[in-house]
């Protein structure tokens, strides 16, 4: 058997290895994040112009509609088959959440309503609006006593 030096060697792993698909996986979830905003951005339109809310309420309908759609699509399991394609850009904080919180509960529904579904909506959301919650109270009393 022959022996190879480190470069021969190093060739040869290099010439077996996968290629890198970090910037076209990069640029890939910049334009399916984008997009997602795009949608945001125009439902967002949609309820100030068309609808007639002032921007705030149109920024909470904004953000329901994107939680409904990213919830739905997870429950057909279209969500994930998005993000095996997009990557990262399906991680864009309201739909990615979305998504984390559906899919246990999806997993987990044949074990009942309570104990499957009910359990693993809030395995997620439960740290997460806990913390959320402390949070705000926290930062209120700070406003409050140290007043802004």
């Amino acid at each position: 058997m022959q022996q190879l030096s480190k470069e021969e060697y190093g060739k040869l792993v290099d010439s077996y290895a996968p290629k890198s698909k970090t910037w076209r996986n990069c640029i890939w979830a910049f334009c399916v994040g984008g997009a997602i905003c795009v949608v945001g951005q125009l439902l967002m339109d949609f309820y100030q112009t068309v609808v007639g809310l002032d921007e705030t309420l149109a920024a909470t309908a904004e953000s329901i509609t994107l939680i409904f759609i990213s919830a739905v699509l997870t429950g057909f399991s279209l969500y994930d088959k998005i993000a095996k394609h997009a990557g990262a850009g399906t991680l864009v904080p309201i739909t990615g959440f979305a998504n984390s919180v559906v899919s246990p509960a999806m997993e987990f529904r044949s074990e009942g309503l309570i104990t499957g579904t009910a359990v693993k909506l809030f395995t997620i959301a439960g740290p997460v609006i806990v913390f959320g919650i402390t949070a705000s109270v926290v930062y209120g009393l700070l406003l409050v006593l140290f007043g802004a």
